[in-house]
């Protein structure tokens, strides 16, 4: 079967139940304190993409009939780069643009094809399908085949190109993908459609909304091809979008990437212009509706979010490391179609939260792209639903940053800062994104500065750190500076919880020997401040799995709820799991005893769900193929104590005034009581019978 009609097949679930299940009981699911799937569709009636409907009649070319049974059909989505005007497609009437977001990519064959080895054994049309041969290698008239194919519209027209597939001899001449599979070449390409367009190339994309540094504000970045002036309306109703302010407007060029294939043109493609702007004097807590674009270029879609309240006594977050993206195609880099139910679920809680503030942490290892280009252009489509709604919050990870010039690279690094960029060397990260915050780090590889390694804000009651695991963070670097300042400010009384997130992991129990130097460093350099100022959870990717590990410091546990927790979450999307460590003495046994400080762990795809109040923060591990709860950490906050008394002193306070009052209204009470008894006796000396509800007034005070 060919590689697309299996794709689209998988494509046809359908979505999953809107519902979360309770926690499954664990023994190690355990409490600490500490002191102060299905496959989902996304609903595009509610949130528009950018990708229209087209149909593509292809020519046909010649393919050997007797080579059916290794055939397969290899279909590559190129966007070219050149400039046409708007709707313009060469080549024949084949392509029709329609309001839609997918493309109908026909086959269509007619005519009676026979082997003919005279002319290089070829036959004039595509393979199909192995059903539209007979049983003498002749390929049956009139077949046809459909694909749909979502599109995201990247600033210029698409074209499709088929080519034959053969099992082949893999050489060190061969171009082959990241699985080692042979690409396409030259002269296996048997058809090419006409050019499909957009509507508009200049349609608003790629919509994600940020906290600032203060509160009342919102940042919306979004992409369009050309450098025109755009804006933001928006408002506390659709209709009345009254407040307007203007972009500003940035991109990047091949020659800011530093190294292969960034900077080749195998991965390049253009991102576009990058639009930044902040709405302001925005009523907390209320939601508001805005719309990006312009009158010359169009406008999007409209969206709403609500504004976080400074001083709200509760937060809302969903966070994981590791997502990725995914496209209806190979490349030659591997995608990470599990990425597609996480986001799936995550649409489903901020519907069930859409009277909550909603805060997205995406921890490092964002799109995946490692050089190509268009893989970011895929990865910001795909998170649209969540990032349109809520601010989507981001960390640097090594697939963002890491090449071989790097500025900061120890002796003891040597392994572990190599090519996971791609050549990027953080370049579309510190543009695509905008943190709060100013930290930044220039190299003389590119004239871009890396941007967003280390910046922390308030978000309710939950007060987040985020420091950047690829540039320097030992002794006397800028980076640990900040991160202890900002520790030292934070005030427990209007954020109780403190988190601190990373990408590459302090703990973690996989096979990773090579990280071993950068955890030590870590522990060496950051956990001191982890523990001096009592920050409560640690979060970490880098590792595509899910681990909680022990209250620990130093690879020591401790019970009295004084230590920060700390809890891997790299499995929102990428499929490359490395297995846990092997016992030391048998390296080669796949035999994984779990340490005893990983508490718990699992290879499961999903996020986490965050709920945060002032006494209490619960985090959930929610497993993607089933939205059922897979693990819990709660943290709860301990009073202080007053005078090391046990009791706290509100309680002493409402104990001391209780004492007061009752010595006041003592003496009337017992005044009472004796003329009451006075007065029984006097009547009972005329012959009165005593009242008994008298009597008990008396029994009970006495």
């Amino acid at each position: 079967m060919p590689m697309l009609h299996r794709l689209v097949k998988r494509r046809g679930g359908r979505r999953g139940p809107n519902r979360v299940a309770p926690p499954i009981p664990d023994s190690r699911n355990v409490a600490y304190s500490n002191r102060p799937s299905q496959y989902m569709r996304r609903n595009r009636s509610r949130h528009s993409d950018s990708a229209h409907q087209a149909t593509s009649a292809l020519s046909s070319s010649i393919i050997h009939p007797m080579i059916y049974m290794y055939a397969s059909v290899w279909i590559l989505a190129i966007a070219w780069i050149r400039h046409c005007s708007e709707g313009h497609r060469k080549g024949g009437g084949g392509a029709r643009i329609e309001q839609d977001d997918r493309v109908c990519f026909s086959f269509r064959s007619r005519g009676k094809v026979t082997s003919n080895q005279d002319n290089g054994g070829h036959s004039s049309v595509p393979y199909i399908h192995n059903d539209n041969y007979n049983h003498k290698g002749e390929f049956r008239q009139g077949c046809s085949c459909d694909w749909e194919i979502p599109l995201v519209n990247m600033r210029s027209p698409y074209q499709f190109r088929v080519f034959k597939g053969k099992a082949v001899n893999v050489t060190a001449d061969t171009t082959v993908d990241e699985d080692g599979d042979a690409l396409p070449v030259p002269e296996d390409l048997l058809a090419v459609s006409s050019e499909v367009g957009f509507h508009n190339y200049n349609e608003p994309t790629q919509i994600h909304l940020a906290l600032t540094s203060s509160p009342g504000e919102m940042r919306v970045m979004f992409v369009t091809r050309d450098s025109a002036t755009s804006f933001v309306k928006y408002g506390h109703k659709q209709e009345h979008l009254h407040s307007i302010s203007e972009t500003r407007m940035e991109s990047y060029s091949q020659s800011d990437m530093c190294d292969a294939p960034a900077n080749a043109s195998i991965g390049w493609r253009s991102p576009g212009t990058i639009h930044d702007v902040v709405m302001k004097d925005l009523d907390q807590g209320r939601r508001y509706y805005y719309q990006v674009g312009s009158d010359l270029g169009g406008w999007s879609d409209i969206y709403s979010f609500r504004v976080p309240e400074e001083d709200a006594d509760e937060t809302h977050a969903l966070l994981y490391g590791d997502m990725g993206t995914t496209a209806p195609y190979r490349t030659f880099k591997r995608l990470q179609p599990e990425s597609e139910r996480t986001i799936g679920l995550m649409e489903l809680e901020l519907k069930r939260l859409e009277n909550k503030a909603v805060y997205v942490s995406h921890i490092g290892d964002l799109s995946y792209a490692r050089g190509y280009a268009w893989l970011w252009d895929e990865f910001f489509q795909r998170i649209q639903p969540l990032s349109a709604q809520a601010p989507y919050h981001v960390c640097i990870g090594n697939h963002e940053y890491d090449w071989p010039l790097q500025p900061w690279k120890p002796d003891w690094a040597s392994r572990i800062y190599g090519k996971d960029g791609g050549g990027e060397c953080g370049v579309p990260y510190s543009i695509r994104f905008h943190m709060p915050g100013n930290s930044s780090l220039s190299n003389a590889s590119t004239r871009i500065a890396t941007r967003n390694l280390y910046y922390s804000h308030n978000v309710g009651v939950v007060h987040f750190l985020y420091f950047s695991t690829e540039t320097d963070f030992t002794a006397g670097s800028e980076q640990l500076a900040f991160m202890e300042k900002d520790l030292q400010s934070v005030d427990r009384k209007k954020t109780p919880f403190v988190l601190v997130l990373g990408h590459r992991p302090m703990y973690s129990s996989n096979m990773d020997d090579q990280s071993q130097p950068l955890r030590m460093e870590m522990i060496e350099h950051i956990e001191p401040l982890l523990v001096k100022y009592s920050v409560n959870l640690v979060l970490w990717g880098h590792v595509h799995k899910y681990e909680r590990i022990c209250a620990i410091q130093n690879h020591t546990c401790d019970e009295t709820g004084k230590l920060p927790v700390h809890v891997v979450i790299g499995m929102g999307g990428q499929d490359y799991q490395p297995p846990w460590q092997t016992r030391p003495q048998h390296p080669n046994t796949y035999v994984y005893p779990q340490e005893g400080w990983s508490m718990y762990r699992s290879s499961e795809f999903g996020y986490m769900r965050l709920h945060a109040t002032r006494s209490a923060l619960k985090m959930k591990y929610i497993g993607n193929h089933d939205g059922k709860v897979h693990d819990i950490v709660e943290i709860k906050m301990k009073e202080e104590d007053d005078d090391n008394c046990e009791y706290p002193a509100w309680f002493w306070g409402l104990t001391v005034a209780a004492s007061v009052v009752l010595s006041l209204l003592g003496p009337g009470f017992i005044m009472f009581v004796r003329t009451g008894i006075l007065r029984r006796y006097w009547q009972h000396g005329d012959g009165v019978k005593p009242r008994s509800s008298y009597l008990r007034v008396q029994t009970s005070i006495v």
